[in-house]
């Protein structure tokens, strides 16, 4: 067993100065003043009055790397396991992006599984940018309900050059068979956009929701704070029960960045369960000419997220709201119940965070990830920690 004291628990909801206990890889206890039985080994973590916080969800990754948009030698290398301990990461989901003909679901499979192997809790999508979808069984329906760590579909692209420019009817085809395999299942059933800068932006979605019988929860569209007027469709939608996913971008333009869309929303009283944050991790973050041809990339990284929080609390953002983006709100986006929260029954993924939100301690599943800010697990291929 684990106990940490003297941390300011933050659930995400603050519950002040308390103890929390994990064993058997849940949390057990949480409380003041709580031990465990005389004689019973406990392993005793003092928080030093830094936070102690759920770990964080991020609902999208690359984990087998993206890019390549300029040629084979711009695909990105694949994550290692410490790119997203370090950054407080304890679950993860894993996505194709453009590259749907080099790279294959069965390989990012493979990549959650070798994460799982090393300890983290790590998912996947089934498709990618194209449609119809690459899926592994044949159909989106059999990944979702045959396949361990398949839980929805994405990134579906929309509103981009890069897109298969898919008709209405295809994309809805695409909601209703995530919808359904989610039915069936317990997954999350989700259909996870991604969203270029393209004029048509959220259409298909507004329409879907006005010609179908499908639920707001299906459709996840991520990249909204890509440019200010997406943004401002994204807020406008949320209002009709759609999620919204941001990225932790850095500001370009007018397009907010991550901190920042996080501080509109909350200025704005938007339903802050509506709100989740990713980080793009090891996806190509391109920017394209007129013609879209590739003119400079920028790799996304799990650390981004930790450093939106940080964004959004100095522009006045409430601790708790930002870190729900990132735990809670995803965790329920995807159906993950024993996630993103700090409560007895929880899975024990917990991070201990400095007071300037530094990553101090990880815990994965109730083991060390991260003692004292330095991975002491990496992955086969990692320098050794030891």
């Amino acid at each position: 067993m684990i106990l940490f004291q003297n941390a300011q628990v933050l659930a995400p909801e603050p519950l002040g100065v308390v103890d929390v206990l994990v064993g058997g890889g849940r949390v057990i206890a949480v409380g003041e003043a709580l031990g465990a039985a005389p004689g019973w080994p406990v392993n005793i973590v003092d928080c030093q009055g830094g936070w102690l916080v759920p770990g964080l969800v991020d609902a999208h990754a690359h984990l087998t790397g993206g890019g390549g948009e300029g040629g084979a030698r711009t695909r990105v290398p694949a994550l290692q396991l410490t790119e997203l301990t370090l950054a407080g990461l304890t679950t993860v989901v894993g996505l194709l992006g453009t590259d749907c003909t080099t790279r294959s679901i069965a390989e990012l499979l493979a990549a959650a599984r070798a994460l799982e192997e090393l300890g983290l809790t790590a998912l996947c999508y089934t498709g990618g940018y194209v449609v119809p979808p690459l899926t592994l069984t044949g159909s989106v329906r059999g990944d979702i309900v045959n396949v361990d760590r398949i839980i929805a579909v994405g990134e579906t692209a929309i509103a981009d050059h890069r897109s298969s420019q898919p008709t209405f009817d295809e994309l809805v085809r695409l909601a209703a068979d995530a919808h359904v395999s989610g039915m069936m299942t317990g997954k999350a059933g989700c259909l996870h956009l991604h969203l270029g800068d393209g004029p048509t932006g959220l259409a298909m979605v507004r329409r879907a929701l006005d010609e179908t019988e499908l639920p707001a929860r299906v459709f996840h569209p991520t990249h909204c704070n890509r440019n200010r007027r997406l943004w401002e469709e994204s807020k406008a939608l949320s209002r009709r029960g759609v999620t919204i996913d941001v990225t932790a971008f850095d500001a370009d333009g007018d397009a907010p960045s991550g901190g920042q869309a996080l501080a509109e929303w909350f200025v704005e009283g938007l339903d802050p369960a509506r709100l989740t944050m990713s980080s793009d991790g090891g996806g190509c973050l391109p920017t394209f000419d007129g013609d879209g041809c590739l003119l400079r990339m920028d790799v996304g990284a799990p650390s981004a997220l930790l450093g939106a929080v940080r964004e959004a609390l100095g522009l006045g953002v409430p601790i708790e709201f930002a870190l729900a983006t990132v735990t809670r709100n995803p965790a329920q986006q995807l159906r993950l119940s024993k996630k993103g929260r700090v409560e007895i029954g929880a899975d024990a993924d917990l991070v201990v965070l400095d007071r300037a939100l530094a990553v101090r301690d990880v815990l994965a599943g109730g083991e060390f990830m991260v003692r004292a800010g330095r991975a002491v697990r990496a992955g086969v291929f990692e320098p050794s920690t030891s």
